[in-house]
């Protein structure tokens, strides 16, 4: 069982940060990443739609014997998590990406008013504002969807002029104002974390969700006893329709270059 890989999902690229940072913590874990190209973004899509998605993806990663099954996207947590985890059952152990951002907000901005950024499915699915009410801490969360950031890191419009304009055009909301931390509550926000703190100049706390979930990975391993004890095979990646620009951004996103091998999902 200890030596089973992970299996992490998304509905594009973003995933590929929590990858990236996973095994950056864990070097001996092997990742089988499913990126379901075909229907990104999610953001946009019906929560049915999603639930859809994500039992498929999950048939191919219970194939690959995953030990544990990361649904590594804020809106497929937010609409598929309890579904996955019904459906997958005994076969994996089923995570978001979710609960240890709630997780890490409550130790450390208690009494404090937290900014948040996502998907109009992540935003509307009000599932982190339930979350944190739920931890009774007097933590005030704003939440403000910007649809337009998934798409354009998925065109390779980061670190540029264009990035610049929509990633202020969003911040300046005047809900986002008097926040102490932000949210990057979609797992390819990441990429622009650096143009988000330049817009705040060094005054509110970016949260990046890859690392945070990656640490609670890592304990949840620790805790399940299913660390793998030695390095497996190299690490396998599906998309659902290939396109180069997935190809090349996938490099970008992952540091490394990456054989991506084709799965259509409604074979």
């Amino acid at each position: 069982m200890k030596q089973r890989p992970i299996g992490v999902f998304d509905s594009g690229i973003g995933g590929l940060t929590v990858a990236q940072a996973i095994i950056n913590v864990l070097p001996n874990e092997r990742i089988i990443y499913f990126g379901d190209t075909a229907h990104l973004p999610y953001g946009d899509k019906s929560t049915a739609a999603i639930q859809s998605y994500a039992v498929k993806i999950c048939d191919l990663l219970i194939r690959q014997h995953c030990k544990v099954i990361l649904i590594a996207c804020n809106s497929a947590s937010a609409a598929a998590y309890e579904l996955v985890k019904e459906y997958v059952g005994s076969k994996a152990k089923v995570l978001n990406v979710i609960d240890p951002i709630v997780q890490h907000i409550g130790q450390t901005y208690p009494a404090k008013t937290i900014g948040l950024i996502g998907t109009k499915q992540t935003v509307n699915s009000n599932v982190y504002r339930k979350k944190v009410d739920e931890l009774d801490l007097d933590i005030y969360l704003k939440s403000v969807a910007t649809p337009l950031l998934a798409a354009m890191i998925e065109e390779g419009f980061f670190n540029d002029s264009i990035s610049e304009s929509v990633i202020n055009a969003y911040l300046s909301d005047p809900e986002l104002q008097q926040v102490e931390a932000l949210i990057l509550g979609c797992t390819h926000y990441p990429l622009i974390k650096k143009q988000i703190e330049k817009y705040y100049q060094g005054k509110v706390d970016v949260l990046d969700a890859s690392q945070i979930v990656a640490a609670h990975v890592k304990l949840f391993l620790e805790e399940q006893g299913l660390l793998a004890e030695k390095q497996q095979g190299d690490h396998k990646f599906y998309v659902s329709d290939f396109t180069r620009s997935f190809e090349e951004s996938t490099r970008i996103f992952f540091k490394r270059q990456v054989h991506l091998e084709h799965y259509p999902l409604w074979e």
